[in-house]
This record gives structure tokens, sequence and C-alpha cells, in this order.
């Protein structure tokens, strides 16, 4: 392993995932595109994967590939839970936790729970909430916290 690409989602309508990543999580749209045939069927294993996608970008450059299959909605859906075995999330470093909840909340995604500091370690006073979308994509904020430097 050499480094870390991207992260890809499949979605069920591409202009509502374009429309939430760049308006609610402040994304750019870096590309759009099609893709399908011999070699995404031979790469996914995904049969007739004939494929819509689009490429955002994150305020530091971090990819977010976005692809929504023809067949998407006849091969199954994420489990809703954030704790059920396979389901996997991608975490977000944000400025202020509850304002980009009530973002997110006004493009239609919801908090799974509520905004919570970690306890305790190395991340102690990071503020975490995971959010969910209507394509089963769990998000993780997190907040870190404010440092006080005492003056001497």
């Amino acid at each position: 392993m050499i480094a870390v690409d991207h992260t890809g989602f499949s979605v069920a309508s591409l202009e509502d995932a374009i429309q939430f990543w760049t308006e609610a999580m402040g994304f750019d749209l870096a590309r759009r595109g099609e893709m399908g045939g011999e070699f995404l069927r031979e790469a996914t294993g995904v049969d007739d994967p004939r494929c819509r996608m689009a490429l955002v970008t994150a305020p530091n450059g971090y990819p977010v590939e976005l692809l929504e299959y023809s067949t998407g909605r006849t091969l199954g859906q994420t489990p809703r839970s954030a704790g059920a075995i396979g389901t996997a999330h991608i975490a977000f470093t944000v400025r202020d936790i509850r304002t980009a909840i009530a973002r997110v909340e006004r493009a239609g995604w919801a908090v799974k729970g509520s905004p919570q500091p970690i306890p305790a370690g190395p991340r102690c006073g990071t503020m975490v909430a995971y959010i969910s979308g209507p394509d089963g994509i769990t998000i993780e904020l997190m907040q870190p916290p404010v440092q006080h430097y005492r003056i001497v």
C-alpha cells in the first residue's frame, strides 16, 4: 500500500448525491462521466454494469466518487445501522459540528445519535456525530477541541 486514492459510494440518484455533496458538504464537482462494458464487469463483478459517475472533492482536495449503477436498485442496500457488520463510514473534520449538522439535515440527511465529546485518549474532547443519508451512506463529523494556551 502506498496511499489512499479516493472513497467511492454507490448512490440511487447521481443528481441528488451531487447536490448533497456540493451544497450540504461544501465539496466541488470535479468531473462527471459514464462507464460500463466488459472492463467494469470484470473489475467490479457487477453484471451489466452501466454506470454514471461524478467525482467531488473536499476543500482539501480529497476525492469522493459517486456511482449510480443502472442495476443498483436490484442489488440491495447498505444496512442502516452504523454497527452492522461490513458497514463503513467516512469521517470529516468540521469547524462547528452543530452548524454542519443543521446544514446536512436541511439536505435531508439524519443524525444517527447526538454530538458527543470523546471522553479520553488522544482525541479527548473532539466532538463527534454520525449522520446517514437516503443511500445508507454514513458520515462521521468531527470537531476538534478548541486549544487553550496558557500565556506565561
